[in-house]
């Protein structure tokens, strides 16, 4: 084993700590004090324990000069030629790397509050949009218009009921306690249902008509959300029969405008009156001003993404026309309400008639029965990203193979070289993904492997500027919930080693989402720098 000794000179409460790894990389961290409890040095630890990887120790002395940290890291990590950013001070002893500090941000080609931001500071709570093939946050303050737009990559979870424990008092503390357990191991987005259309604690009782307190309980999710961090995916109905769903609006047509001739859910797509009642839906949601926040929907930075249906699919229509007619002018719907926040489909990411040369790559024959089609919907005007699910389990076959892990990184792959090169350069986000853990031998082991296969393959497109912009897991639940569970759902708080995965991907993608990452990518040139190499490194 061998040591990084990482030191901070006597210096003004106001001094600074740099901390450097043996991949050479140089990092800032504000030193408020030099109190041995300072949240910021634990940081500095885990931070630089990321960075070289899993150390087998590390320990914090304090003295009359300042805080020294000493990290043991693996034989033969420490680099010889060393490259900082900006030209950090350092010197290479054997195995050792000495690093003097600096006086301020601006020895290292720094701005202030970039590490601020690096390490999760206080932000402006600004809306997310799309700069290419990546999402980016632009700033909107007079006193930031200078600054450089920040990376946004997707990093979150799915959460559908949200709104229906928000409901009642008492299963309403649920929703903070996900959020708050979501944002410890790092995760930025869930996806939630913005509707229940009929039945029980239904938004919507029927055409028009919406509950109230139920409108309230969305208004709390949203509210919540922000205070954690952690932004919103909403899905504005169900292809299923589940909360209502295209079922719901047929049944509607029936029963308030005495629709006689409807004989198929998929009617839902083509009739006037079914589409009137779901822009009727879009437009009251996109308008309502949430009574916690006072906030209008449509303006709000909490909410990242709209998203037309839940696994949209047209099965009484093959050839994909049904669908994309609809896909198109729902999507000029919203659009024409809300113009500022991203729009996605919500589809699993079947391929279609549009390439028949990709077909191949679907998982089943019945995947390309069911009205979709990947590049020809995600080209319909006012869809700003792809989305993609992922169910290796249920799309293949029910028994445990090393096929699934094959067909994931295949999948995924396939879809990103799609955004990039036949989508004109769109993100993509792979926006459910799981294993049912209760059936056929899938075990925690299976899923911590198919989660690490998702997040690896991110990563790699991250590092290379590709459009690969994230995933949300399918799905996280808190404890005590368990009745819901599917047999998708984890409790993190008995699910450590997923845990672990989930906060190791946070912590990489917390680097790529900086905004001196982001200089050093873009702004500098340095695309291929050491600063990607080091977030997927495992080794």
């Amino acid at each position: 084993m061998s040591s990084i000794l990482l030191h901070k000179p006597e210096c003004s409460e106001s001094g600074y700590m740099y901390l450097a790894s043996a991949a050479c990389l140089t990092y800032s961290v504000n030193m408020i004090n030099t109190q041995r409890e300072n949240p910021l040095v634990i940081m500095s630890i885990f931070w630089l324990s990321f960075v070289v990887g899993k150390s087998s120790s590390s320990s914090i002395t304090t003295n009359d000069n300042g805080v020294d940290i000493v990290l043991s890291i693996p034989d033969g990590v420490v680099a010889s030629d060393q490259h900082f950013i900006g030209g950090a001070p350092a010197s290479v002893e054997r195995d050792n790397i000495y690093l003097s500090s600096a006086s301020s941000d601006d020895d290292y080609g720094l701005e202030d509050g970039d590490f601020d931001d690096l390490l999760g500071g206080d932000q402006e709570w600004e809306m997310v949009s799309r700069k290419g093939n990546q999402f980016v946050i632009w700033p909107t303050s007079t006193a930031k218009q200078q600054e450089t737009v920040r990376p946004f990559y997707v990093n979150g979870f799915n959460t559908y009921w949200l709104m229906l424990f928000a409901a009642d008092e008492s299963t309403k503390g649920k929703v903070s306690q996900i959020f708050q357990e979501a944002s410890s191991v790092g995760l930025t987005v869930c996806r939630t249902w913005a509707f229940n259309d009929g039945g029980w604690r239904a938004l919507q009782k029927s055409p028009g008509v919406y509950d109230e307190d139920i409108f309230k309980a969305l208004d709390f999710v949203s509210s919540e959300a922000k205070k954690y961090k952690i932004r919103l995916v909403m899905s504005l109905v169900n292809n299923w029969e589940s909360y209502g769903g295209k079922s719901q609006y047929v049944k509607w047509g029936k029963e308030f405008a005495g629709l006689t001739n409807l004989t198929s859910d998929d009617d839902f797509f083509t009739h006037p009156t079914l589409r009137t009642y779901y822009k009727n839906h879009v437009k009251t949601l996109l308008n309502r001003v949430n009574t916690f926040t006072n906030v209008t929907y449509k303006n709000d930075p909490t909410i990242f993404a709209w998203e037309l249906m839940n696994e949209a699919r047209c099965s009484s229509d093959p050839s994909g026309d049904t669908l994309q007619a609809w896909i198109q002018e729902m999507a000029m719907h919203v659009k024409s309400i809300d113009p500022n926040h991203l729009l996605e489909i919500g589809v699993e990411g079947f391929y279609g008639p549009s390439t028949p040369d990709r077909v191949q790559l679907n998982p089943n024959k019945v995947a390309q029965q069911v009205g979709t089609d990947f590049i020809r919907n995600h080209q319909a005007l006012g869809i700003d990203f792809a989305s993609v699910h992922m169910y290796a389990d249920s799309w293949i076959s029910p028994s445990v193979s090393n096929a699934h892990i094959k067909f994931v990184t295949s999948w995924m792959k396939s879809h990103i070289e799609d955004a990039e090169k036949k989508l004109g350069g769109m993100p993509v986000i792979f926006s459910e993904f799981g294993v049912s853990v209760r059936d056929n031998g899938y075990n925690a082991s299976f899923r911590d492997t198919l989660i690490s296969t998702v997040y690896k393959t991110i990563l790699d497109s991250t590092k290379k500027g590709g459009s690969g912009a994230g995933s949300l897991l399918w799905q996280i639940f808190p404890e005590d919930t368990e009745y819901m569970n599917d047999g998708y759902a984890i409790v993190l708080s008995k699910s450590q080693s997923t845990s672990n995965i989930i906060s190791l991907h946070s912590t990489r993608l917390m680097l790529f989402n900086s905004r001196c990452s982001w200089r050093c990518h873009w702004v500098c040139n340095k695309k291929k720098n050491a600063l990607p190499s080091v977030a997927v490194d495992d080794h």
